[in-house]
């Protein structure tokens, strides 16, 4: 599928956050950009970020080297949005 927008992404990022963490779809719908993910969701520990990423590499389509990753990126579904985003609509 190609991301033809930033809805798109946003749309699979909180797909994979359901997917991935088993997150119920109703909790995910109320993330705003300030919601607090790693270290404040005890579904999103260290063993999920590599499942989360992986994920999100298949969905959107894109490579996320190693040097992308760090804590800010995950802090907030902001973040995350914000780095999927930059990488899925180059």
């Amino acid at each position: 599928m190609a991301l033809t927008d930033a809805g798109d992404v946003d749309l699979s990022l909180r797909a994979v956050l359901v997917d991935v963490l088993g997150l119920s779809a109703e909790r995910v719908r109320a993330f705003t950009e300030a919601t607090p993910l790693f270290g404040a969701l005890p579904e999103f520990d260290s063993m999920a970020v590599a499942g989360l990423l992986t994920e999100l590499e298949e969905r959107l389509g894109i490579q996320i080297e190693d040097d992308d990753v760090d804590a800010d990126m995950l802090e907030t579904y902001g973040a995350l949005l914000t780095f999927a985003r930059a990488k899925a609509l180059r």
